[in-house]
């Protein structure tokens, strides 16, 4: 009987994959830090490990070196399951010796079982995903009463869910010094990386790329708190509030979301690959134009779910393009996010005033930018007709 290593902190996801791969046939062993799951490899010797890249007391990349520097597990098959936005982590765990990196919020337990029976056949070899299961066959049909039952047991969580995500951000806005405050984002990003795993094992697709997003600026915010402020804040605070309509909604059959249009407007070149490189982090692409009159243009032509303005440009500013294209029928309701170095109270009228939805104030974290871009556009498809304001 071959043997899985699972090392997981969070113990619901844990469980989870450790009945699934004992369905599967497997002997299985979960450890819940990097110390712990050092110890079991070397102890329980399995043939595979799974192992989040976040992990408490020895970080999953370390845990990855440690691993490799032992003769006796350097050859065993790494299977790394974590957060989506944690691109230069990965990279790192790759060059660590990782045999192959999966998504939380992306990967089905099927696949997932199916890239660990690959490793352990060809533990040498690329592991690539194996084409999913089709629904037709026993095991397909296996899968979907598995995440049958997995959905019914996450769509119980979700009142708790949404209450201890809520006590957590309450947390971060009332504590009272810097210390106090990390440790409510430590909680609150620990919290929603669980979420990220449930969601994502219940087959729901869009609870799941929501809080993967708002997990990686969680985390970014934890290693940079000079970050935290009211902007930041209040990104964060918007996501929950859109994870709790979300959650209202999860009863309900789960769709694709058609891909996103979105404009940016900025004369800068700079800001705008910021603003592209931000929103390809969550994976939504772009047109972008410098010339605030084209972009006019191009929004009397075209549909768009979500544009970003900078203020001060030339022949016409943001918040001219933004009244003019409140008059455009197409576009009376899309959301206006604006991008701009002014942080004062007239500009922030201002932009309600022409008609915007929202600013960020530059220079920005490319997360919170992806954060913010993600609400709107999900929310957009869901509910076209709310226009929220800052």
């Amino acid at each position: 009987m071959k043997k899985i290593l699972i090392i997981e902190d969070d113990a619901i996801v844990a469980n989870i994959y450790r009945n699934k791969f004992l369905v599967e046939g497997y002997q299985v062993e979960v450890a819940s830090d990097g110390e712990a799951g050092f110890e079991s490899a070397r102890r329980f010797r399995p043939d595979a490990i799974i192992l989040d890249l976040i992990l408490p007391v020895v970080s999953g990349l370390e845990l990855i070196k440690r691993i490799r520097a032992d003769p006796d597990l350097e050859k065993l098959p790494i299977i790394v399951f974590s957060n989506t936005y944690l691109s230069t982590f990965v990279q790192e765990a790759w060059k660590a010796g990782a045999t192959k990196c999966l998504s939380k919020a992306n990967c089905t337990p099927r696949e997932l079982v199916d890239v660990v029976r690959s490793a352990i056949a060809a533990p040498s070899a690329p592991v690539a995903v194996p084409a999913p299961v089709p629904e037709k066959t026993s095991g397909g049909q296996a899968d979907d009463a598995f995440r049958a039952e997995l959905r019914e047991s996450f769509l119980e969580s979700l009142p708790a869910t949404l209450a201890t995500l809520r006590a957590f951000l309450q947390g971060m806005i009332k504590a009272g010094n810097e210390t106090e405050r990390l440790q409510q984002v430590l909680e609150l990003e620990r919290r929603t990386r669980a979420l990220t795993g449930n969601a994502s094992l219940a087959g729901m697709v869009q609870i799941a790329q929501m809080s993967d997003a708002l997990e990686a600026l969680l985390q970014e915010l934890h290693a940079k708190p000079n970050n935290l402020d009211a902007s930041t804040l209040r990104t964060v605070a918007s996501a929950i509030d859109f994870l709790a309509s979300l959650f209202e909604r999860a009863s309900q059959p789960q769709r694709e979301t058609p891909p996103a249009r979105i404009l940016v407007v900025d004369d800068e070149l700079t800001s705008r690959r910021a603003i592209t490189h931000a929103l390809e982090k969550a994976r939504l692409k772009c047109v972008n134009v410098e010339d605030p009159q084209l972009a006019f243009k191009l929004l009397s032509e075209q549909s768009f779910d979500l544009v970003f303005l900078d203020v001060y440009m030339p022949g016409l500013n943001g918040f001219e393009l933004c009244t003019k294209l409140r008059a455009l029928p197409a576009h009376k309701k899309t959301p206006v996010v604006f991008v701009t170095g002014l942080k004062d109270l007239e500009s922030r009228a201002s932009s309600i005033i022409s008609g915007g939805n929202d600013f960020i104030a530059k220079p920005f974290l490319f997360m919170e930018l992806a954060v913010k871009a993600l609400v709107y556009v999900l929310r957009g498809k869901f509910d076209p007709d709310h226009r929220p304001t800052p």
